[in-house]
């Protein structure tokens, strides 16, 4: 049996004739000289020739080198190549989608199971964060944005409308002081939700309460998260009153964990989009999640 030089010697051997020097090879193999120069000795032990020409501060090929040398680059190339199909194979059917924690954690992530129950080949993975995907350099394929729409130069679907209202547990509607009326708020705590306090149409206390025309209840107390499902897990867990967004707090309404005592609901300007570029959307796996994702929105 024919014995095969290693992929070490190889590679020792191709980074040394193009820098030709052992130096610059192991600089760019992350090792260093003594063990580039051990690999092209043991590979030329293994060939019985010499391969290059040593001298004080540089080697040059030999001709028995120089005549190695073509075919060890067009079977590095093909490997490259292979490589390159084989992790193509690998992540074809991966699809990443970029949303915000809040919305991944209360309404994509129990929702999920229903698309990956019907389309089991498609690996999704979500990148949670409310800063806005790269498309050019990054792995994104599509995301789930909050906001007005305006993303130039991307294909923009609108997917939900928010609006936002008072949300608490059900345990504050009764007691000693039970908030019944708008104006009880005075006696309670104030949740906000500081997500997206940057935008400028962002939701706050101050908003509903001008629209509930409720007087006498200072809008800037009580507790702020930088996350809306902290806000809502707060609100959950008792501490006080939340201005929630319904499409997020939809499930914990359902369930009876949160309860929404006042009919004044202030619809907002913002909205959940489905964003990419228009390339990314004609991808089977792509297409597929984006009528899931539609069909889940209108049901909601």
């Amino acid at each position: 049996m024919v014995r095969l030089p290693s992929t070490e010697q190889l590679q020792a051997f191709e980074a040394c004739a193009r820098h030709l020097s052992f130096q610059r090879a192991g600089q760019e193999l992350k090792v260093t000289p003594a063990a580039i120069s051990q690999r092209i000795k043991s590979l030329e032990e293994l060939l019985g020739v010499p391969l290059f020409l040593r001298f004080n501060r540089a080697v040059r090929l030999t001709d028995a080198g120089q005549a190695f040398l073509p075919g060890i680059r067009e079977g590095c190339m093909r490997i490259a190549a292979a490589l390159d199909e084989a992790r193509k194979e690998k992540t074809k059917n991966v699809l990443t989608i970029s949303t915000a924690p809040s919305f991944a954690a209360k309404w994509l992530i129990p929702r999920l199971d229903r698309f990956l129950g019907a389309h089991p080949d498609v690996d999704v993975r979500l990148s949670t964060t409310i800063e806005l995907a790269d498309f050019s350099t990054s792995d994104i394929d599509l995301a789930v944005r909050f906001g007005d729409g305006n993303y130039p130069m991307l294909r923009v679907e609108k997917l939900l409308s928010e609006a936002v209202t008072p949300m608490c547990s059900p345990r504050l509607l009764e007691g000693k002081s039970p908030l019944k009326a708008p104006a009880d708020l005075r006696s309670y705590m104030l949740i906000h939700d500081d997500t997206y306090d940057f935008a400028d149409v962002s939701p706050d206390w101050t908003m509903w309460l001008l629209a509930a025309e409720v007087e006498g209840v200072d809008p800037t107390r009580g507790p702020r998260f930088a996350q809306s499902v902290f806000a809502l897990q707060a609100a959950v867990d008792g501490l006080g009153v939340a201005l929630g967004r319904v499409s997020l707090a939809a499930d914990d309404i359902a369930a009876g964990r949160l309860v929404c005592p006042f009919p004044t609901t202030v619809p907002l300007d913002l909205a959940y989009y489905f964003v990419g570029p228009e390339a990314a959307f004609t991808a089977p796996k792509a297409i597929a999640f984006r009528e899931w994702l539609i069909a889940e929105a209108d049901e909601s």
